[in-house]
């Protein structure tokens, strides 16, 4: 892939905020240094070996720990799109749970770096997740101007944007708020799969400091000075009912809702770690009910195509953040608002509006971020539901025609701007040698 990986520890005096006045749902917050405390953590470093091969952009990834462990899931998302395009990324061990160790969100044995490794770790001190926003400033100032050995190996940097997903979007939309204007370290924010705010968001500070959290709905603040897209899938919106914090897009603000898909899916958890970006294994679908051997849920997972619209947001936002160039607006996803909210599906189940991909559009299945069954964490994984021999048949009568219709649809999404050509290039590949229609 012609990348090193890399690790680093950085240490210092990390900060604790509080809040100057209330905490409204229109973001529109004043913070203020409170406490300090001393930190050591690592951040983990994935750049081009070659320096010409660097396009200038790093992706400043807030690790989740919602698993009890660091984990990258928008690098395992978009990282073909990444190296595709020359970028560095950087992840970065923010929050107590992957450092310290305690409970996750998903029920999971914690693994944090301490009892991976400690003779690694050993060394490493989170003072608490009060502190972890000003953490997270200080990896960026790090990787802008390094005060001692340089973890991007000399590479110049013209922009670093900043992606949290699922638990690090909710401390990314509480970083936009209260952190960002007094900061500014990063030049845009990239906010994958948040929830609405309260007990679905972030609290600017928690225990053993002031606890102090925000309100349901939270918005993005609308006096930005830097681009930030949010991207949502079928999940965030209703089980994480993310849809009470739908915001109009502006010339700061961007929200794509992509359709048939779920908080998190088969190519995150099964088989993304391992794409180079050159087969159409990446399009193809994956039928698992037990991803990872930790979880046994009622149906097969969501296969859906969320990966290709990450790579997008990830491009447009790069172009948004150095030329100047905002990404294409979407429309929102169908939803009647009931009671209850419930997305208005199409023929074959499907939801409708949103980002289309050729998936949806010319469909072999029912993609869904919900109507799955078992632990928490299935509950966000949401169902594929393979068509039967005779829907396809209805369908598509022959092979030719699935993939000619297949094909106009790549062009449509590629041509909108939520698919990438290489990435296209794969899809179409991977339905010409389906066996669809033979």
């Amino acid at each position: 892939m012609g990348y090193v990986e890399e690790e680093f520890f950085i240490s210092g005096t990390a900060t604790a905020f509080t809040n100057v006045g209330p905490l409204g749902s229109d973001g529109h917050w004043t913070a203020i240094p409170g406490d300090t405390a001393a930190y050591k953590t690592r951040i983990l470093v994935h750049r081009p070996a070659t320096p010409s091969r660097f396009n200038g952009t790093v992706i400043v990834e807030w690790l989740n720990v919602s698993g009890g462990l660091d984990a990258a899931p928008d690098w395992i998302a978009a990282h073909t799109g990444m190296i595709h395009e020359g970028m560095a990324w950087v992840g970065v061990s923010a929050q107590f749970v992957g450092v310290e160790g305690g409970s996750g969100l998903l029920g999971l044995p914690p693994r944090p770096l301490k009892t991976i490794d400690p003779a690694r770790y050993g060394s490493l001190v989170h003072p608490g997740d009060s502190f972890s926003y000003d953490m997270f400033s200080q990896a960026g100032q790090a990787l802008r101007h390094p005060p001692g050995p340089d973890p991007l190996g000399g590479l110049r940097v013209k922009a670093l944007i900043a992606d949290g997903e699922s638990q690090s979007a909710f401390r990314m939309v509480t970083y936009i708020d209260a952190i960002h204007p007094i900061a500014a370290i990063y030049d845009g924010f990239l906010v994958h799969s948040r929830g609405a705010g309260g007990l679905l968001g972030a609290p600017l500070s928690e225990p053993p400091e002031p606890a102090i959290g925000i309100p349901s709905p939270t918005l993005i603040r609308l006096d930005l000075d830097v681009p930030v897209l949010t991207l949502q899938t079928e999940t965030d919106l209703l089980l994480l009912q993310s849809l009470a914090a739908r915001q109009d897009d502006t010339a700061r603000l961007r929200l794509w809702e992509i359709a048939g898909t779920a908080h998190a899916d088969a190519y995150t958890l099964v088989s993304g770690a391992t794409d180079l970006g050159k087969s159409p294994d990446a399009a193809d679908l994956v039928l698992t009910s037990s991803p990872l051997g930790a979880f046994t849920c009622g149906q097969p997972i969501n296969s859906g195509p969320q990966h290709f619209v990450v790579k997008a947001a990830i491009h447009w936002l790069d172009r948004w953040v150095r030329r100047a160039t905002p990404p294409p607006s979407a429309p929102r996803l169908a939803i009647d608002p009931g009671p209850p909210a419930h997305f208005v599906l199409d023929a074959h189940g499907n939801a409708t509006g949103g980002i289309r991909t050729p998936e949806l559009d010319v469909p072999i299945a029912t993609f869904s971020g919900g109507g799955q069954s078992g632990s928490l964490a299935c509950l966000l994984f949401g169902t594929t539901l393979p068509f039967d021999a005779a829907t396809l048949h209805a369908l598509y009568p022959t092979h030719r025609a699935y993939v000619s219709a297949f094909n106009h649809a790549t062009l449509r999404a590629v041509r909108a701007g939520f698919v990438t050509r290489p990435d296209a290039k794969l899809m179409r590949a991977a339905a010409a040698r389906s066996d669809v229609g033979r």
